[in-house]
């Protein structure tokens, strides 16, 4: 009986060590821009092609509808995107690692459900009803860790068992009263509906965010200049994060014309920021995308490859379980449809489409953000042209596909780019 060998990496390394020195070699604003346009030729198309979708899904539905891009419609659009939002975003940990986790709706409504039942029906605080609830994701996702590593059993097959037990579980929960309305007057659902950020608070954080992109990009280019390697300017530093301050302050103040940023929105920001500095900027995320990327060679190089798959059958399970906590919230209630429908896969489909690899060791938590604000934009300009659910699923099926396909295209490029 004969072993099949390794995954062979998508590109040799002596081709991306050429790729970095080229891009590094070039300093300023321009270097800046051709350093996007080689790796775009290499490949590597980032948030490219989902930022496009975006600005043509709403260019298209403007067009046909002026109220899509009113202040108050994106407001509810940012609200809307969250819940499902957070889950994509544990999605994206899976797929990083080149598994699947299709239990995630379910997962999502079975916390839903228990944090109804604690907080309503038993009396306990909301906070310990919502510390429950993500201990819940803590169990399923050390569960199907087990069943991975120990047993062997395909995340698919896992996961699709989880799909099934956990909706029935959520069914028993509920019980007999099919629905558990959470009070209008509680934090949990004012934080989801009508918490709102002040104007000056937005404008105070969008400074900080384009200063610590500033100070982090300066830090990260003196520690090469003392190491020898070549970084970028000052000018290119200082130029990007004067983009960013304008990009985002223009986005506060267009929410603030209406009811201005919810709380609840900055919450899932605030996740993906974090997610994004463990999985760029710690050994934690480095050690994700090597599994993702090539498993046995992860594991010759000393990494715990099965450590690593349960991080992240944790953390998507304590993430969807978020989710459905944050779902309960906005509809103020938790009822046996809560997590299921197209919740899963409006889930999966964020994350692939925001440029999340199905094949793994490819991704951002970045992500989750522009893949779920493709699929919410595409039911709100829908919903305001009248037109039922089936064009909705045809059309975020179509940019599904499409999504899937670019990736395809971009792994079959970088590996020709690696051999040229």
């Amino acid at each position: 009986m004969t072993t099949a060998p390794p995954k062979a990496p998508t590109s040799s390394p002596v081709a991306s060590d050429r790729l970095d020195e080229r891009l590094q070699s070039r300093e300023g604003l321009g270097g800046w821009v051709q350093s996007w346009v080689d790796r775009f030729r290499g490949g590597d198309l980032g948030l490219l092609p989902v930022i496009i979708g975006i600005v043509v899904i709403w260019t298209t539905f403007q067009v046909l509808n002026p109220v899509f891009l009113s202040s108050a419609n994106l407001v509810n659009l940012t609200l809307e995107s969250v819940s499902t939002g957070v889950i994509a975003l544990g999605i994206v940990f899976v797929l990083l690692l080149g598994q699947i986790d299709l239990s995630v709706g379910s997962v999502s409504g079975l916390s839903a459900a228990s944090v109804a039942t604690l907080f309503v029906l038993k009396g306990f605080p909301a906070v310990v009803s919502i510390a429950a609830a993500l201990a819940l994701g803590i169990v399923v996702g050390l569960v199907y860790t087990v069943m991975f590593n120990r047993f062997g059993v395909p995340s698919f097959v896992i996961t699709l068992a989880g799909l099934l037990a956990f909706l029935g579980v959520q069914l028993w929960m509920l019980g007999e009263q099919g629905s558990v309305n959470l009070p209008f007057d509680s934090g949990l659902v004012r934080f989801a509906q009508v918490s709102f950020m002040p104007d000056a608070v937005s404008y105070v954080l969008v400074v900080v965010a384009a200063t610590a992109v500033f100070v982090t990009g300066y830090l990260t280019a003196r520690t090469r200049r003392a190491a020898g390697l070549s970084a970028p300017s000052l000018q290119g530093l200082a130029a990007r994060s004067a983009v960013l301050l304008v990009g985002l302050g223009f986005a506060a103040w267009y929410l603030n014309r209406d009811r201005g940023i919810g709380w609840m929105f900055a919450m899932f920001l605030a996740l993906i920021v974090v997610s994004n500095y463990l999985l760029t900027r710690t050994q934690w995320g480095r050690s994700i995308f090597a599994v993702g990327g090539n498993a046995e060679a992860a594991r010759r190089s000393g990494i715990n490859v099965g450590r690593v798959y349960g991080w992240g059958f944790v953390v998507c399970s304590v993430l969807a379980a978020l989710g459905g906590v944050l779902a309960a919230a906005r509809l103020g209630s938790a009822t046996p449809a809560t997590g299921t429908g197209d919740v899963n896969l409006n889930a999966i489909a964020a994350a692939v489409i925001g440029g999340t690899s199905l094949f793994g060791g490819r991704g951002s938590a970045w992500a989750a953000l522009v893949g779920i604000i493709v699929i919410t934009s595409i039911t709100s300009g829908l919903t305001l042209l009248d037109l039922s659910s089936g064009y909705r699923f045809m059309v975020t099926g179509a940019v599904l596909l499409l999504a899937v396909a670019l990736d395809s295209v971009a792994r079959r490029s970088r590996a020709s780019h690696g051999k040229g």
